[in-house]
Order: C-alpha cells, then structure tokens, then sequence
C-alpha cells in the first residue's frame, strides 16, 4: 500500500490530463463525461515514464526505478496479495484502493521492463475470442524467449 501522497498526486495529475483537455471546456462537457478508461493507464505510464529520471529523494517513482526491476516486481507481489486480501474481506472500498496500487506498480514494473501498455494491449486483442485453455498451451511455448 502506498504510504505516501503519492497515489492521490499521480491520480489527481492523470485525472486532469484525462478530463480537462487543452481546448475543452470541462463545464460544458461534465454531464457528458464518464468514469475514466483504461487509457488513463496510458497516461499513467506517460507520468511514471517522466519519473524515471527524477531525484529519488523527492519522488516515489524514481526511488522505485533506483532500486530495481527485482524490487519493483516483489512490491507488484505484495500489492496483488493485498488486492486479493481486500477482495476476499468483501471491503470494496479497500479492493479498489488497493488495486489502483496494484495497478500503478504493474505499469512501473512495464516501465522498468521496457514494456509499454500498447504491447500488453495488443496481446490481450489478440486473446480476444481464444480459449483460455488454448492461450495456457501457448505460454508454454513462449518461455524461451
């Protein structure tokens, strides 16, 4: 769980750079507008991607990008089980907060990874309509890369 003010601050940025557009009056557009999409994780890891080279003392990001991809993915771990904990509890409120940091920590784990989400987008199209049993032979296959 993020500890700092870090999740409401790249929330809120992300938010703004989502629903209030250059050019856009954003009064005029408020009945129209619905909950964010998941672009708001292309945008997310637009932020985190500008973090990367930030002063580890002043940013979260960077410090996480300083220690590693290991460390990064074992955070990812610990973030997934308190998702599932939150879940489990029936704590809605607590499920969806814990998976905005599930999900901020998997799009800094791409990041380290050099993985962008347009790649796992297009894996996930491709899956589209396939058998998840078909798509489990398949990663079999796929270890050696």
């Amino acid at each position: 769980m993020l500890t700092t003010g870090f999740a409401v601050s790249a929330w809120a940025h992300v938010l703004s750079q989502v629903w209030h557009l250059p050019g856009i009056c954003y009064k005029r557009m408020k009945p129209f507008m619905t909950a964010p999409t998941a672009h708001i994780l292309d945008h997310l890891y637009a932020l985190i991607e500008s973090k990367r080279k930030a002063d580890p003392e002043t940013s979260y990001t960077a410090k996480m990008f300083a220690r590693g991809t290991h460390k990064i993915a074992q955070k990812v771990g610990e973030e997934a089980v308190e998702t599932v904990i939150e879940a489990v509890r029936g704590k809605r409120k607590r499920l969806v907060s814990e998976s905005a940091d599930l999900l901020y920590h998997l799009t800094l784990l791409w990041a380290a990874s050099d993985i962008a989400p347009g790649d796992v987008w297009r894996e996930l199209a491709r899956r589209e309509g396939a058998s998840g049993y078909a798509h489990l032979g398949r990663e079999a296959d796929d270890d050696e890369e």
